[in-house]
């Protein structure tokens, strides 16, 4: 078995190894963040197109609907009725509305939906700690060994692993 970077498991990396595997994983959890982002702006966009087209439904039906059925639904109360022509305009006229409002509240709760969401937005806070995370890293202080002292502890490491 080997690790990510080709090397045998248990055997120690170089600096250079260890901070190009660092760069390496660094890159794809910054690739996979924007990827991610992607998918929820998408989401937050679709969700956006929905709510727009409901309310443009809703306009459309009140401006296009209002006269002829206005006139056709006004005529069928007075027909049923005997009321006056004006009261079954108004009513008519309500009826209209209450469709139109139906539609527009249909359209404030995906609007609703898709402001809640911010994923975009919790994206780029998860990028910016993890940037705040690694600008503050430090590397872990080491014991300066005593000049006499190196060449002996290199050798005891040395006999160590063989």
């Amino acid at each position: 078995m080997s690790a990510p970077d080709g090397s045998p498991v248990g055997a120690e990396r170089s600096i250079g190894q260890l901070f190009a595997s660092a760069t390496t994983e660094l890159s794809a959890l910054v690739h996979d963040e924007i990827a991610l982002a992607k998918a929820q702006l998408k989401q937050d966009v679709r969700r956006g197109a929905t709510s727009g087209g409901a309310f443009t439904a809703a306009l459309v039906l009140l401006v296009f609907s209002l006269p002829m059925l206005n006139f056709a639904l006004a005529y069928g109360i007075r027909t049923w009725s005997g009321w006056n022509l004006a009261i079954c305009f108004v009513l008519s006229f309500a009826a209209n509305v209450l469709i139109a409002g139906l539609l527009a509240l249909i359209g404030m709760v995906f609007a609703k939906k898709a402001k809640k969401d911010r994923g975009p937005q919790k994206v780029a806070a998860s990028m910016k700690l993890t940037a705040g995370v690694l600008q503050n890293a430090k590397p872990h202080p080491r014991a300066e060994l005593p000049e006499d002292r190196a060449p002996a502890a290199i050798e005891a490491v040395a006999r160590s692993q063989s």
